[in-house]
């Protein structure tokens, strides 16, 4: 091969992996999803790394009761945080494509049996048990014992009566 196609051939290569890293990146910015619950009571939306960027709970949500509110949200979370993840999967495909790093980002995407919540995870607690009734005080037991007061010491008695006018 000639050096001076060998050249360019890999400018070429070299301009088409630029492009591709300068889509990578924007396309990767843009893989925020957004998932709606299917009552429409929470919005939630994440990041490409997942992370949550909004949490919108609607006018239904606070008629769920806290633990059945708990499981709308972190599936709501779940079914986003998939969004994105499949988003930055496909921002990276052109770049990454049959590389193993390209596989890891693929495994990374929880199939979707594994992203259901167990709502018993999160049933509302028992309520907590009527407090025992409080005993009845024996009598004895809310005086308590008093020693008898010591009488106070008086001052010495002073005979001398010239320092008493009367």
């Amino acid at each position: 091969m000639d050096p001076q196609q060998w050249l360019d051939n890999f400018e070429a290569k070299l301009a088409d992996l630029q492009r591709k890293s300068a889509d990578l990146q924007e396309n990767f910015e843009n893989s925020q999803a957004t998932a709606t619950s299917q009552d429409g009571s929470v919005t939630v939306t994440v990041g490409p790394n997942g992370g949550l960027l909004n949490l919108q709970l609607g006018h239904r949500a606070v008629e769920l009761g806290a633990a059945r509110l708990t499981a709308v949200i972190l599936q709501t979370a779940r079914t986003a945080q998939k969004q994105a993840a499949q988003k930055v999967m496909e921002a990276f495909e052109p770049l990454g494509e049959g590389t193993e790093a390209m596989r890891m980002v693929s495994d990374s995407i929880p199939d979707d049996d594994q992203s259901q919540v167990d709502e018993r995870d999160y049933a509302e607690p028992d309520p907590e048990p009527e407090p025992e009734p409080a005993r009845a005080t024996p009598p004895y037991a809310s005086r308590q014992m008093q020693m008898p007061a010591r009488p106070a010491r008086r001052a010495p008695v002073d005979d001398d009566d010239e320092n008493q006018p009367w």
